[in-house]
């Protein structure tokens, strides 16, 4: 074989692995619409789209540094992921305005990974100040756990800003702690505990002005990734081919098996919006990305506030290359979003916290 019919055979090979990138590529922009229960492929698919959005980009810039038609392809892929994009990064053409509304109300989601830890409650402490100088009306906790030098009375006492509360952790003890604390008063309260799994969503009607608001906060069923990280590592390390198998499937059925639970627990938080009498303001940890069968199912349902109120790139998983956005607030068509930011704090957590300005 001569040298030209080596580089058209290598040629070939570039040009079908572009197509078959741009591919995956676009059927993981439909990933979120199978329940990952009948399609597991699909869920997997979709949670690795990030990568292929960028590997797309890269295959897309050698072909045009190459003078090469087929750069084209990966640009439609990335073309047939505009919901995905679109809920990860907003073009600030202009910050919408309050205009005449008769109520303001601040939101802030936080997973705050059990303050870190710390025995002092420095972080814990910090938190606090930080959402009183946002001027934060309502603010959800997941991961709220304390320790036997900061115990829960004492987290409490911290979040003293906030007249009101609501922490049903202790109503049973396989439940990750979750908390709301508010500075408006709460009509009614209701805690969700998810079979199987150590998350749990709770329920809050928060009486704001002369309206009622049906708050959830949510940490739907974690990937389990960061609690397995090193053990996978450390199979995958091993240079024994057996035990790398064996680890790869243990990654994807944990995370198939996870994806399950966390598309039945998102039933559940889909049917109390359904049946709500109230608007309602959806915040939490729900451990998926956009492009998940989780935010399709609840974006049909509710508006992302940062699609209508956010500007620039979001993520709020400060791990995994900062490439997720896995904490959000929804709301209610009847509510706008005027400001959605993310802020970069440095303290005990692995997750940003969130923070979404409505009106109404």
């Amino acid at each position: 074989m001569g040298k030209a019919a080596v580089k058209n055979v290598f040629y070939g090979i570039l040009v079908m692995v572009t197509c078959l990138l741009a591919t995956a590529t676009i059927l993981a922009a439909f990933s979120g619409r199978f329940e990952p229960a009948g399609h597991p492929y699909m869920a997997l698919l979709g949670l690795g789209l990030p990568l292929l959005l960028i590997t797309d980009l890269l295959v897309s810039v050698a072909w045009v540094i190459a003078r090469k038609r087929w750069g084209i392809i990966p640009i439609i892929a990335i073309a047939c992921n505009w919901g995905y994009l679109s809920a990860t990064f907003q073009i600030p053409w202009f910050q919408p305005g309050k205009d005449d509304a008769r109520h303001q109300l601040k939101v802030a989601t936080y997973n705050v990974h059990n303050f870190g830890g710390e025995i002092t409650g420095y972080s814990c402490k910090e938190i606090a100040r930080l959402m009183r100088e946002e001027e934060v009306d309502v603010l959800c906790l997941q991961e709220m756990g304390g320790n036997r030098y900061f115990p829960t009375d004492s987290i409490v006492r911290t979040f003293s800003h906030w007249k009101y509360s609501y922490l049903p952790a202790n109503d049973t003890a396989q439940s990750l702690p979750i908390a709301l604390f508010s500075r408006y008063p709460i009509r009614g309260q209701h805690f969700i505990p998810h079979p199987d799994s150590y998350n749990s969503s709770l329920v809050c009607d928060l009486l704001v002005g002369t309206d009622t608001i049906r708050l959830l906060n949510n940490h739907l069923q974690t990937t389990s990734v960061s609690q397995n990280r090193h053990k996978w590592q450390r199979e995958l390390n091993t240079n024994d081919r057996k035990r790398e198998v064996e680890a790869i499937g243990n990654v994807a059925g944990t995370l198939l098996a996870n994806f399950i639970k966390r598309s039945e627990q998102t039933q559940v938080t889909a049917d109390i919006v359904r049946r709500s009498p109230y608007p309602v303001i959806l915040c939490g940890d729900l451990n998926s990305i956009p492009s998940s069968y989780t935010y399709h199912v609840l974006s049909s349902l509710l508006k992302d506030g940062f699609k209508e109120g956010g500007t620039g790139y979001m993520y709020t998983y400060r791990l995994a290359k900062r490439l997720l956005r896995i904490d959000y607030v929804f709301h209610s068509p009847q509510l706008r979003c005027i400001s959605y930011r993310s802020p970069n704090w440095d303290l005990c957590s692995d997750h940003n916290p969130v923070l979404s300005e409505l009106v109404w």
